[in-house]
């Protein structure tokens, strides 16, 4: 069903670039002419690279979130007083327009790769933290007061208590960032990048290469699809 689903869309994809015509390849080049320079891009070492450039800041944007995300929240789900002081910061983090830490992160580290990890990062570690909140509030009080009373150390309270409980909490927080991380880095490469496959996208748009635009897209999407899917496995293994 799903490659009836793909062949369908491109037949969809097919029939209207030839009712626009050869006037309206600017906006849907049809889908050989794509396939053709995704081809001809894939030939190339350096397209690779780029997107290895952008797989890995994607990465080091979901350790800094998944990493920080879990302190942040088990210090909030531990401590009811820190909880409602750091609500103020974890609202405003979530209702700041992207566009403003874009600007931000411009003027503190020019155009590079630190851009977009921090936009990324700062744009869905409240997610992770508040997921985690959750999680640890949701952590059996009756194994943690058994602890408190034999004084097991705190150490292997959380490593035999609370971050096996965490685990489903934490694959949660990264199916949902895993896709988020991938669409957000493209955007911060476009818009703030010296390399990554959403640079390609910019210099597509600039130089009116309407079939590069959708070939480096496609690569994106099929490189975001599989990502995403390896991370669900091992997030699958690990909360198991």
């Amino acid at each position: 069903m799903r490659t009836a689903g793909v062949l369908g869309l491109l037949a969809l994809w097919q029939g209207a670039a030839v009712l626009l015509g050869p006037r309206g390849r600017l906006i849907l080049p049809p889908p050989r002419a794509v396939l053709e320079r995704l081809f001809a891009l894939g030939a190339e070492g350096a397209f690779w690279a780029d997107g290895g450039r952008t797989l890995l800041e994607v990465s080091a944007a979901l350790g800094l979130i998944l990493g920080l995300g879990l302190i942040l929240g088990v210090a909030l789900g531990a401590s009811r007083r820190l909880d409602a002081l750091c609500e103020p910061a974890l609202a405003l983090l979530q209702a700041t327009p992207v566009v403003s830490w874009l600007a931000l992160a411009v003027f503190a580290f020019g155009i590079g790769w630190r851009g977009p990890v921090l936009l990324t990062t700062l744009n869905l570690l409240p997610l992770a933290t508040l997921t985690v909140r959750s999680g640890f509030r949701s952590v059996d009080g009756e194994l943690l007061e058994m602890a408190r009373v034999f004084r097991v150390p705190r150490g292997r309270v959380l490593a035999r208590i609370v971050l096996p409980s965490l685990r489903p909490f934490l694959g949660a927080a990264l199916d949902v960032a895993a896709p988020g991380a991938w669409k957000a880095v493209l955007v911060t490469e476009y818009l703030c990048g010296d390399g990554g496959w959403g640079v390609r996208l910019a210099w597509a748009r600039q130089t009116v290469d309407t079939p590069a635009l959708y070939a480096v897209t496609l690569a994106a999407v099929l490189g975001g699809w599989g990502f995403e899917r390896l991370l669900r496995r091992l997030g699958r293994r690990f909360s198991c």
